[in-house]
């Protein structure tokens, strides 16, 4: 969810159309998502074609566009069925990639795969290499496979994205997906037959692919001998404020009270009619409609906090940056840029044309929003055009481009995780002014009713939490959960969750400090990782091996 590169100043190639459990992007919350996403795409283009007038020596390395390395890895494919439920005929190509560096065949030979979740499955490389699937199959002598989601990166088995031709994608035909990989595919390169039930499988996922990894052992538990819900949102919701609410107590606390001030001071001035026009302004944003709109694009930042990663390498700092943009001092250059604010150090107010006095700290969020943010806008468009959601034209594009409609149906028909403010009395690091109803309207601009398909009024939270929600538990189920991760309410060590002994048939771990699925990440050397990584990395070698000394193979029918 929501599926798994962020700089200091926000990313353009690492926007996100919506927040989904997954991962290492920047994630922007809402409405909002779909027109970062655009302006991401539009500057992607731009540097593209300023990239393609120039010459391109051949022996210079990579091209200049390329931030990741060539995979080590060639891709392979699978042909999958588009219905698993149906007689139908139609079929597509599911990719995946193999790494057989510590392969040793062996009747009990173990396969590792990791579910690619709701991002192309290049983007899960790197676990493949040095991450889990690596630690784990060298632990083993197994092989490691990256499984590529249906309708993610090149694994697309339609023309376009409306909304019946989405009707196949939904957590049954995704699980179906991985069981019939699992029972028939025939690794190139590699003689025997990996398949299951016929080898020992054990079966990773990451976030939304969590949720997967313990669904597949309730599922097909002949198929699946072991599985690793890491940061698994096992826990479908309408609602989502608890994700903010995770953020604003791990935070420092000088970061969570400064916008907690913040935005209970944007809330009240957004509510006196001849002041709401000034505070757009301060922010750039002036033009800007409605009030929702507004205040979501003030809560994209919050996304910084999911893109922490213990390795520096891959992990983002912008939450930090953030932070320290709203406590710095005033310095009297950026007065100086306007000669009619005045500002009384001892109260720490600034004055604005109109009778606005206003605090230092929302003077400070609004230079950052306008600085990493509206400045996304390209010139000579409105800021309506690039942040208004009310227009449904915003919506419409349903080539296969439009990427950001994949989680955002996902999102609409099965798991729910609208952002809202938390109930009264709950401090809030968000407006109160987001709502399930403003960030749901998505779906009804999205997803016109098809002749096929049509999208429901609420998401059927029930077709995942009827699989386990946060009691789902297994022999050989492993759940692994970041201390602060936002979507930690979500997953069985949630707070409403019950406790649970951590044994070595049914480990129940939590990563002190970690987000989200911070143990998918490695090192080739685990004694240079941080000592919770190294730790929980350790232990996650001994359970699956004792797993896998408890393996049998089946005995055969007469």
């Amino acid at each position: 969810m929501w599926s798994f590169v962020v700089l200091a100043v926000v990313s353009l190639a690492s926007l996100s159309a919506t927040a989904s459990p997954d991962t290492t992007s920047f994630r922007a919350f809402g409405p909002q998502g779909v027109n970062l996403w655009k302006l991401k795409a539009a500057r992607e283009q731009r540097t593209k074609d300023s990239f393609a007038s120039k010459p391109f020596e051949k022996n210079s390395g990579q091209h200049p566009l390329s931030t990741v390395p060539e995979p080590d890895f060639p891709e392979h494919w699978f042909t999958q069925p588009l219905d698993h439920f149906s007689n139908s005929s139609h079929t597509f190509g599911q990719r995946y990639w193999i790494n057989t560096r510590h392969y040793k065949p062996r009747a009990d030979a173990p396969v590792i795969v990791l579910d690619g979740g709701e991002t192309s499955g290049v983007n899960r490389l790197p676990f493949l290499d040095t991450g889990i699937v690596e630690i784990l199959a060298k632990a083993t002598g197994g092989v490691g496979v990256i499984l590529e989601h249906r309708y993610t990166g090149e694994s697309v088995p339609v023309e376009n994205f409306t909304t019946d031709s989405l009707r196949w994608l939904n957590n049954e035909q995704s699980a179906a997906d991985s069981a019939y990989f699992m029972a028939n595919v025939q690794f190139p390169g590699i003689d025997e037959d990996l398949t299951a039930p016929g080898h020992p499988w054990i079966y990773y996922g990451g976030s939304y692919a969590g949720a997967r990894a313990a669904h597949m052992r309730i599922l097909y538990p002949d198929l699946v001998w072991g599985a690793i819900a890491s940061s698994g949102v096992t826990h479908a919701d309408i609602e989502n404020w608890r994700y903010m609410d995770i953020i604003r107590r791990a935070a420092d606390p000088e970061c969570s009270a400064n916008l907690v001030q913040s935005v209970g001071f944007i809330d009240v001035v957004l509510s006196i009619p001849p002041l709401r026009v000034a505070l757009k302004q301060l922010f750039g944003l002036s033009e800007l409609e409605h009030d929702e709109d507004f205040v979501s694009l003030l809560s994209s930042p919050m996304g910084y906090w999911q893109a922490k990663v213990w390795d520096p390498s891959v992990g983002s700092t912008g939450f930090e940056e953030f932070c320290a943009a709203l406590s710095k001092p005033l310095g009297q250059d950026a007065l100086s840029q306007d000669e009619t604010i005045s500002y009384g150090a001892e109260t720490q107010m600034l004055a604005l044309p109109g009778g606005l006095n206003i605090p230092k700290v929302v003077y400070n969020y609004a230079q950052y929003i306008k600085e990493n943010f509206v400045s996304l806008c390209p010139d000579g468009v409105s800021v309506e055009e690039c942040f208004g959601t009310y227009d449904d034209s915003t919506y419409q594009d349903t080539s296969l481009d439009a990427t950001w409609r994949l989680w955002q149906f996902q999102i609409c028909t099965q798991w729910g995780y609208f952002f809202n403010a938390p109930p009264p009395g709950t401090p809030s690091i968000v407006s109160r002014r987001l709502t399930v109803e403003y960030d749901a309207k998505t779906c009804r601009q999205a997803f016109p009713p098809g002749k096929q398909f049509i999208v429901p009024p609420m998401p059927n939270i029930s077709a995942v939490n009827i699989l386990g929600d946060y009691y789902i538990a297994a022999d050989r189920l492993a759940i692994i959960d970041g201390e602060v991760d936002p979507w930690r309410p979500d997953t069985p060590h949630a707070d409403e969750a019950p406790l649970r002994a951590d044994t070595v048939l049914r480990p129940f771990k939590v990563i002190p400090g970690g987000v989200h699925h911070y143990d998918e990440y490695g090192l080739r050397d685990l004694s240079a990782e941080p000592p919770e990584i190294e730790k929980i990395h350790l232990e996650m070698i001994e359970f699956v091996t004792e797993w896998l000394k408890e393996w049998q193979p089946p005995k055969r029918k007469n």
